[in-house]
């Protein structure tokens, strides 16, 4: 394995695909379907793009019993078992500490301002399915909406290959993180009913989770309709690399990504032209014990690479302008370069840290912003399943010192009821009205 090498003048990072027209016209006749059909077109795109014939009799649940739930933890080894209640509870207590406080400020005229936080009613929660699953990534959804206070909460994800259910894990999932409201559905179809809604499935106020490419053009398709987290792509790590770093770290990083994907993208940032030839040896050693290798070569021959800088301060400018969504500091400071990374989904600090920690068991999220949109988007957090409101209280002692400039600004935007709604307030005879009223 030979990756290509860029220098820090030539890097340019483009992560584009094709137009993926024919993809994007499937997905709207889907959605369009979905919409207009309601449980019969999900059936039926069930059964034809997961091979799933069952999903066309006219008693075949969409819902898994909750029963089904519990049956399959209860067929998990103790171990996996173990693993995943630790897991949940690291999660569950940083995303905890992202709890939101309301915010009041009174000013000096006697008016009070505030914002307050208010949890979404209900959110959709779509897990990948198919030949692979990731309860990990039931995790790192429902616990962020659990900890903001959403109570409906449903979790959609397609049928395994020769099965009419979710992987059997991420059913232990759903019953670990508490959640009863699972649907046996995924791809275009899935994000398209949680979106509008069936009769079997009540809409949601937003939409989360990963998933392939018709479910990202879905996700698109109905955003504004109904709230997405993201349009998240193919998985991506930076590692910045200095003298101190171990060329077989930095590999079995890289292709700790690599094997997510061929479009998955592993690059390493180094101060050091020689990391390159032993970084090449040890991905060529690790490769061949990768059970996964023609998927990890596929993308580092593709989305793989080495950028050599003269120092850690251009290692930071590549990284940032790159915006990727994973960066690792194998560096011999890293809290030194971490104040110059500005753009990232997540940082993972020193060579005890790899990213695989954030993605399944430290406690941060691992829903995180991809193919560059890092410089504007964060990964999921509590935040995203609350909605900020603000309020204002005002005296009429303090709408009669604030008159005279409001009243002025609504008349240089010719907004005239704007300023009488403020004047009309001013009356005396209004003055007894402010006395008394009803309890909330």
């Amino acid at each position: 394995m030979k990756l290509r090498r860029e220098s820090y003048t030539s890097w340019d990072w483009k992560r584009t695909g094709g137009s993926n027209q024919q993809a994007i016209q499937t997905v709207q006749e889907v959605v369009a379907d979905v919409r207009a059909q309601s449980d019969a077109a999900v059936r039926k795109y069930t059964a034809k793009f997961d091979n799933c014939q069952g999903a066309l009799e006219a008693d075949w649940p969409l819902a898994v019993a909750p029963e089904r739930l519990e049956q399959a933890w209860k067929e998990l080894p103790e171990s996996l078992k173990e693993a995943l209640q630790a897991a949940q509870q690291r999660i569950r207590r940083f995303h905890e500490a992202q709890r939101r406080q309301d915010v009041v400020v009174t000013g000096e005229d006697g008016e009070r301002l505030g914002m307050t936080f208010r949890a979404l009613t209900r959110v959709g929660v779509y897990a990948p399915g198919g030949r692979a699953a990731y309860p990990s990534t039931v995790l790192m959804n429902v616990i962020p909406a659990q900890v903001a206070g959403v109570q409906g909460i449903a979790l959609v994800s397609p049928p395994s290959p020769g099965t009419d259910e979710p992987h059997p894990l991420v059913l232990a999932a759903a019953y670990l993180a508490g959640i009863t409201e699972v649907y046996r559905i995924g791809g275009a179809q899935a994000i398209a009913a949680l979106a509008y809604g069936t009769e079997s499935i009540p809409k949601v106020d937003k939409v989360v989770g990963p998933g392939n490419l018709y479910v990202a053009l879905a996700k698109r398709e109905v955003m504004g309709d109904v709230g997405i987290d993201s349009i998240a792509g193919p998985s991506e790590v930076f590692i910045v690399a200095d003298h101190s770093a171990d060329p077989s770290y930095v590999a079995a990083d890289m292709l700790a990504q690599a094997e997510h994907d061929p479009q998955a993208g592993a690059v390493c940032v180094t101060t050091q032209p020689e990391l390159a030839d032993a970084l090449d040896a040890a991905l060529t050693e690790q490769l061949e014990h990768l059970p996964r290798k023609e998927i990890a070569a596929a993308a580092l021959n593709q989305w793989g690479a080495v950028v050599f800088v003269d120092n850690l301060v251009q290692a930071a400018d590549v990284v940032n302008a790159s915006a990727p969504e994973h960066v690792e500091l194998l560096v011999y400071n890293p809290e030194q370069l971490l104040p110059k990374i500005r753009r990232a989904g997540a940082v993972f600090l020193g060579p005890y840290s790899p990213e695989p920690v954030g993605d399944y068991y430290a406690g941060t999220n691992h829903v995180l912003p991809t193919h560059g949109s890092a410089r504007y988007a964060s990964g999921l957090g509590v935040d995203d399943f609350l909605r900020r409101m603000t309020f204002v209280e005002y005296q009429r002692e303090t709408l009669v010192r604030h008159a005279r400039h409001i009243e002025e600004l609504a008349q240089a935007e010719g907004l005239t009821a704007h300023a009488r709604s403020v004047s009309i307030r001013l009356k005396d005879r209004f003055t007894d009205r402010l006395t008394g009223g009803d309890k909330a």
